[in-house]
């Protein structure tokens, strides 16, 4: 994860089941301590008992300095860690987390906001809507779900729409014969001036970058919720250089950079080890990085000036980093 010294050590007060497979965790600090400040669409970082990190938004409102709160949906194909959450966590467990850090940054001057959640996807966007509930602004929400038992936050949702006149659209899988949400509809629908957010599985996000394709990069802004995309497995090894201090390490098939470093005695800050909270960013001097995560905007990636080195590989046979 990260180093000892950027960890804070909190305790699970509180677990509330708020929709089917879905349970928020209220995470608190010692007494008299003050966890540092977090924005609307933050993440932290979970170290587990069981040894595996993961990242997950915040849904608490930005203001509070007493607790951190994450929500967490039962993964039906999970590797350990929401069924470690889910099966064997306990109000009173303490657990070692990554100070917040935010990849899915709310324009609170935006005229408008179009929010898009798939799923557990809703937690950053109800994270933002609280904001905006504060700050008074306008807002709508398109939020896609299996079916009505598997809706997070509902009856906040539609009470903050209400409060606020906002629209709330809710698609439910179960009852929509087989279609999807409609994104481009809402996004052509829009002011000029709106932007827009997503956070969903991947075939949203598919379907969001293809409605918001014509539009400005900074009016389209994106998070995935599960592991980033892996692309063809990697065959070939390459060679990464580590341009501080002249190391160089051989990345085999089946690993990664940071797997690499760390087996080598190379500390490096990192958090959810699957691309999506971009804790582990490096800049690239030398190579080709093979991008395989969500957190970099297409215009980073195509510089291949910086990379994700927990998922990210390369497509050159020697990549040079700044570390």
């Amino acid at each position: 994860m990260t180093s000892p010294a950027s960890t804070i050590d909190m305790t699970v007060t509180q677990i509330t089941r708020v929709a089917k497979d879905i349970n928020s965790y209220e995470l608190r600090p010692e007494p008299g301590v003050i966890l540092p400040e977090f924005t609307a669409g933050a993440h932290i970082g979970v170290s587990l008992p069981n040894g595996i990190l993961r990242s997950y938004s915040l849904v608490n409102p930005q203001g509070e300095r007493d607790r951190y709160v994450i929500t967490v949906n039962l993964d039906r194909n999970s590797r350990g860690g929401s069924r470690y959450l889910h099966e064997q966590l306990r109000v009173g467990q303490r657990l070692s987390i990554a100070p917040p850090a935010n990849n899915f940054v709310l324009v609170e001057t935006a005229p408008h906001s179009v929010l898009f959640a798939g799923g557990i996807g809703i937690t950053p966007i109800w994270s933002m809507i609280q904001r905006l509930r504060e700050l008074g602004s306008t807002w709508e929400l398109h939020y896609a779900c299996r079916g009505k038992d598997f809706v997070a936050y509902r009856q906040e949702l539609e009470q903050a729409a209400a409060e606020a006149g906002a629209r709330f659209h809710l698609h439910l899988d179960e009852e929509a014969d087989g279609k999807f949400l409609d994104l481009a509809g809402p996004v052509a629908q829009a002011g000029q001036d709106s932007i827009f957010y997503c956070c969903g599985p991947e075939a949203m996000l598919q379907a969001y970058k293809a409605a918001t394709a014509d539009l400005p990069s900074e009016r389209v802004r994106f998070e995935h919720f599960g592991a980033a995309l892996t692309g063809e497995p990697a065959d070939d090894v390459f060679t990464v250089v580590l341009a501080r201090s002249g190391q160089e390490f051989t990345v085999e098939p089946g690993m990664t950079i940071l797997e690499t470093l760390l087996q080598n005695g190379i500390s490096r800050n990192y958090s959810c080890t699957q691309g999506v909270c971009g804790t582990c960013e490096t800049k690239v001097l030398e190579g080709e990085p093979d991008h395989r995560d969500w957190v970099l905007s297409d215009e980073k990636k195509a510089s291949n000036s910086t990379m994700l080195i927990c998922c990210s590989l390369s497509k050159s046979p020697r990549l040079v980093l700044d570390i």
